[in-house]
Protein backbone atom coordinates (compact mmCIF):
# COMPACT_ATOMS: atom_id res chain seq x y z
CA UNK A 1 0.00 0.00 0.00
CA UNK A 2 2.71 2.62 1.15
CA UNK A 3 4.41 2.04 -2.32
CA UNK A 4 1.32 2.82 -3.95
CA UNK A 5 1.71 -1.04 -5.83
CA UNK A 6 -1.76 -1.28 -4.95
CA UNK A 7 -4.57 0.37 -3.36
CA UNK A 8 -6.58 0.47 0.29
CA UNK A 9 -9.95 -0.87 0.25
CA UNK A 10 -10.84 2.12 2.66
CA UNK A 11 -9.42 5.33 3.50
CA UNK A 12 -6.23 6.91 2.44
CA UNK A 13 -2.39 6.97 2.72
CA UNK A 14 -0.47 10.64 2.45
CA UNK A 15 3.41 10.95 2.03
CA UNK A 16 4.90 14.92 2.59
CA UNK A 17 0.81 15.26 2.74
CA UNK A 18 0.15 13.93 -0.25
CA UNK A 19 -2.32 10.86 -1.11
CA UNK A 20 -0.78 7.51 -2.34
CA UNK A 21 -2.25 6.50 -5.56
CA UNK A 22 0.47 4.91 -7.13
CA UNK A 23 4.23 4.04 -7.12
CA UNK A 24 6.21 7.35 -7.18
CA UNK A 25 9.86 8.08 -6.54
CA UNK A 26 9.62 9.52 -3.22
CA UNK A 27 8.47 5.89 -2.20
CA UNK A 28 11.62 3.56 -3.02
CA UNK A 29 11.34 -0.62 -2.67
CA UNK A 30 13.71 -3.12 -1.81
CA UNK A 31 12.31 -6.67 -2.92
CA UNK A 32 12.73 -9.35 -0.93
CA UNK A 33 14.14 -10.75 -4.36
CA UNK A 34 16.88 -8.42 -5.88
CA UNK A 35 14.79 -8.10 -9.18
CA UNK A 36 18.15 -6.83 -10.89
CA UNK A 37 17.83 -7.77 -14.92
CA UNK A 38 20.65 -10.29 -15.35
CA UNK A 39 21.59 -8.60 -18.77
CA UNK A 40 22.86 -5.84 -17.01
CA UNK A 41 25.92 -4.78 -14.67
CA UNK A 42 25.60 -3.69 -11.26
CA UNK A 43 26.59 -0.32 -12.57
CA UNK A 44 23.82 -0.23 -15.19
CA UNK A 45 20.81 -1.89 -13.34
CA UNK A 46 21.63 0.82 -10.52
CA UNK A 47 21.93 3.68 -13.20
CA UNK A 48 18.23 2.89 -14.95
CA UNK A 49 16.85 3.88 -11.53
CA UNK A 50 19.03 7.37 -11.58
CA UNK A 51 18.06 7.77 -14.97
CA UNK A 52 14.50 7.40 -14.64
CA UNK A 53 14.48 9.89 -11.49
CA UNK A 54 17.05 12.66 -12.60
CA UNK A 55 17.49 11.89 -16.70
CA UNK A 56 15.56 14.73 -17.88
CA UNK A 57 17.26 17.42 -15.35
CA UNK A 58 20.80 16.26 -15.64
CA UNK A 59 23.92 15.38 -17.42
CA UNK A 60 25.00 11.90 -18.17
CA UNK A 61 28.01 12.97 -16.32
CA UNK A 62 25.91 14.01 -13.16
CA UNK A 63 23.77 10.64 -13.47
CA UNK A 64 26.85 8.55 -13.88
CA UNK A 65 28.66 10.30 -10.67
CA UNK A 66 24.88 9.43 -8.80
CA UNK A 67 24.92 5.83 -9.42
CA UNK A 68 29.20 6.08 -8.73
CA UNK A 69 28.36 7.37 -5.46
CA UNK A 70 25.52 5.12 -4.82
CA UNK A 71 27.21 2.24 -5.17
CA UNK A 72 30.16 3.54 -3.61
CA UNK A 73 27.73 3.72 -0.38
CA UNK A 74 27.14 -0.20 -0.31
CA UNK A 75 30.73 -0.91 -1.54
CA UNK A 76 30.05 -1.98 -4.45
CA UNK A 77 32.67 0.07 -6.80
CA UNK A 78 34.59 -3.21 -7.19
CA UNK A 79 31.54 -4.81 -8.59
CA UNK A 80 30.11 -1.96 -10.64
CA UNK A 81 31.36 -3.99 -14.24
CA UNK A 82 29.92 -7.47 -13.05
CA UNK A 83 26.73 -9.07 -13.94
CA UNK A 84 24.43 -10.53 -11.01
CA UNK A 85 25.37 -13.89 -12.20
CA UNK A 86 28.56 -13.23 -11.43
CA UNK A 87 28.57 -11.91 -7.68
CA UNK A 88 27.22 -13.14 -4.57
CA UNK A 89 23.51 -12.53 -2.74
CA UNK A 90 24.26 -10.31 -0.14
CA UNK A 91 25.83 -8.33 -3.11
CA UNK A 92 22.88 -8.51 -5.23
CA UNK A 93 21.00 -7.25 -2.76
CA UNK A 94 23.12 -4.40 -1.99
CA UNK A 95 22.96 -3.38 -5.51
CA UNK A 96 19.07 -3.38 -4.86
CA UNK A 97 20.13 -1.39 -1.84
CA UNK A 98 21.91 1.12 -4.16
CA UNK A 99 19.11 1.57 -6.96
CA UNK A 100 16.76 1.80 -4.21
CA UNK A 101 18.98 4.93 -2.58
CA UNK A 102 20.36 6.07 -5.91
CA UNK A 103 16.71 7.58 -6.30
CA UNK A 104 17.28 9.86 -3.50
CA UNK A 105 13.37 8.89 -1.78
CA UNK A 106 12.34 10.38 1.35
CA UNK A 107 10.97 7.12 2.21
CA UNK A 108 12.36 3.30 1.91
CA UNK A 109 10.57 -0.13 1.87
CA UNK A 110 12.11 -2.75 2.34
CA UNK A 111 10.24 -6.11 2.43
CA UNK A 112 12.05 -8.75 4.37
CA UNK A 113 15.54 -8.08 2.07
CA UNK A 114 17.92 -10.29 3.71
CA UNK A 115 15.37 -13.51 3.87
CA UNK A 116 17.68 -15.42 1.56
CA UNK A 117 20.86 -14.72 3.31
CA UNK A 118 22.61 -16.80 4.84
CA UNK A 119 23.53 -15.79 8.61
CA UNK A 120 26.69 -14.05 8.66
CA UNK A 121 26.02 -12.57 5.12
CA UNK A 122 22.65 -11.02 6.74
CA UNK A 123 24.47 -9.71 10.23
CA UNK A 124 27.05 -7.88 7.88
CA UNK A 125 24.09 -6.59 5.74
CA UNK A 126 21.69 -5.19 8.67
CA UNK A 127 25.06 -3.53 9.79
CA UNK A 128 25.41 -1.91 6.39
CA UNK A 129 21.83 -0.90 6.60
CA UNK A 130 22.40 0.42 9.58
CA UNK A 131 25.08 2.33 8.98
CA UNK A 132 23.59 4.29 5.65
CA UNK A 133 20.74 4.80 7.77
CA UNK A 134 22.93 6.70 10.55
CA UNK A 135 24.45 8.40 7.59
CA UNK A 136 21.67 9.31 5.80
CA UNK A 137 18.26 9.78 8.31
CA UNK A 138 15.41 8.11 5.76
CA UNK A 139 12.45 6.76 6.86
CA UNK A 140 13.06 3.46 6.64
CA UNK A 141 10.23 1.02 6.95
CA UNK A 142 11.29 -2.48 6.87
CA UNK A 143 9.02 -6.02 6.96
CA UNK A 144 10.99 -8.65 9.04
CA UNK A 145 9.65 -12.24 10.64
CA UNK A 146 13.17 -12.16 12.29
CA UNK A 147 12.76 -11.08 15.51
CA UNK A 148 16.46 -10.45 16.42
CA UNK A 149 16.56 -8.63 13.32
CA UNK A 150 13.60 -6.41 13.93
CA UNK A 151 14.60 -5.08 17.23
CA UNK A 152 18.21 -4.68 16.32
CA UNK A 153 17.31 -2.18 13.05
CA UNK A 154 14.40 -0.50 13.98
CA UNK A 155 13.95 2.39 16.70
CA UNK A 156 10.24 1.26 16.86
CA UNK A 157 8.64 -2.22 15.67
CA UNK A 158 4.77 -2.76 15.01
CA UNK A 159 4.03 -6.49 15.89
CA UNK A 160 1.25 -7.79 13.49
CA UNK A 161 -1.41 -11.08 14.66
CA UNK A 162 -1.46 -13.45 11.94
CA UNK A 163 -4.75 -13.59 9.55
CA UNK A 164 -6.19 -11.28 9.14
CA UNK A 165 -3.10 -8.89 9.70
CA UNK A 166 -3.67 -6.35 12.43
CA UNK A 167 -1.02 -4.76 14.62
CA UNK A 168 -1.13 -5.88 17.97
CA UNK A 169 1.50 -3.86 19.73
CA UNK A 170 4.11 -1.73 18.81
CA UNK A 171 7.33 -1.17 20.84
CA UNK A 172 9.38 1.52 20.96
CA UNK A 173 13.56 0.54 20.89
CA UNK A 174 15.45 2.50 23.15
CA UNK A 175 19.31 1.45 22.37
CA UNK A 176 21.52 4.42 20.69
CA UNK A 177 23.29 4.90 17.37
CA UNK A 178 25.42 3.33 16.31
CA UNK A 179 24.47 -0.03 16.99
CA UNK A 180 27.17 -2.84 17.01
CA UNK A 181 25.76 -6.73 16.36
CA UNK A 182 27.12 -7.21 20.06
CA UNK A 183 24.01 -5.37 21.52
CA UNK A 184 21.71 -8.34 20.35
CA UNK A 185 23.36 -11.00 23.74
CA UNK A 186 22.79 -8.21 26.15
CA UNK A 187 19.96 -8.40 28.88
CA UNK A 188 18.04 -5.03 27.83
CA UNK A 189 18.14 -6.96 24.54
CA UNK A 190 17.03 -10.55 25.13
CA UNK A 191 14.26 -8.50 27.37
CA UNK A 192 12.11 -6.30 24.77
CA UNK A 193 12.53 -9.86 22.84
CA UNK A 194 10.57 -11.64 25.55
Amino acid sequence: LIAGLTRPTQGALLCANREIDGPGPERAVVFQNHSLLPWLTCFDNTYLAVERVFGAKETKAQLKARTDAALALVGLTPAGQKRPGEISGGMKQRVGIARALSMEPQVLLMDEPFGALDNQTRVLMQELLLGIWEAERKTVIMVSHDIDEAIFMANRVAVFTARPGRIKSEIAVPFEHPRHYTLKTTPEFMAIKA
